[in-house]
């Protein structure tokens, strides 16, 4: 008998709440939600909101540390086809007649040091998307729990990207003159002028390699939280496991 009043309170509890959620701010909403996770994980003693918030702050803080960490490794993009910086397309469109013509050394060399150059920007995306994660909101943190697999992913990406692209793209210029990128594109694109069947390539490096390490670096980072959401292993701290646990 106990039994059953307790299943009926909680059914009553429930349709009051979802009544009561309807008419609350976004942070009464998402309290109403961290509640409704913490009841169907029976630990409506144990967990509170601010560890909910916490354990969403701490997941991104692993996944963007474990993300820069694999990128800025040597080979971190070049050895990775995920993120890897392709050539440019005007020049992947006539990678075989160059190679035919003996300029395959050229543009492995150009290719290499393109990637060369995003992994010595990476390290500095984590001190960014710190600065990002401590300054979410209530309300950021209830619409990405509630979102995709890749909802923090994406909030970073549009709060961190125009710092990520200042930050990066003069440590990539720097990077790719030292190791010769725009020396060996210039004179790939002096060689290509002399073929008869090609055009002069025209392309800003700075732009396309910032781009194709953001770009690189998103994708990672959407890796790591996808494994932190969907995969128990990929919880690494003891608040990880409350919180994800308690979601799942």
């Amino acid at each position: 008998i106990m039994r059953k009043k307790t299943i009926c309170s909680f059914f009553i509890f429930t349709i009051v709440a979802l009544c009561i959620v309807s008419s609350q701010s976004v942070a009464g909403q998402f309290e109403s939600f961290l509640n409704s996770l913490k009841q169907a994980a029976g630990q409506s003693s144990t967990l509170s909101t601010d560890e909910m918030v916490s354990g969403l702050k701490e997941a991104l803080e692993v996944g963007t540390g474990k993300a820069v960490a694999v990128l800025e490794k040597p080979g971190g993009y070049s050895l990775n086809p995920q993120v890897k910086i392709p050539l440019p397309e005007s020049v992947e469109k006539i990678k075989g007649v160059l190679q035919a013509v003996g300029y395959g050394p050229q543009l492995e060399a150009f290719d290499k040091s393109m990637n060369t150059a995003a992994e010595a920007a990476a390290p500095k995306a984590k001190a960014i998307f710190l600065d990002s994660i401590k300054k979410m909101s209530i309300s950021d943190a209830g619409k990405i729990i509630k979102g995709s697999d890749t909802a923090a992913t994406d909030y970073l990406r549009e709060k961190s990207s125009t710092s990520l692209t200042e930050v990066f793209r003069p440590i990539i210029h720097d990077s790719m003159s030292q190791v010769g990128t725009t020396s060996k594109y210039q004179a790939l694109t002096q060689q290509i002028k002399s073929l008869p069947f090609t055009k002069g390539l025209n392309l800003d490096l700075d732009d396309y390699v910032t781009d194709g390490a953001l770009k690189g670096l998103f994708f990672m980072l959407g890796q790591e939280e996808m494994k932190i959401r969907q995969d128990p292993a990929a919880r690494s701290t003891e608040l990880l496991k409350k919180v994800f646990g308690s979601a799942s």
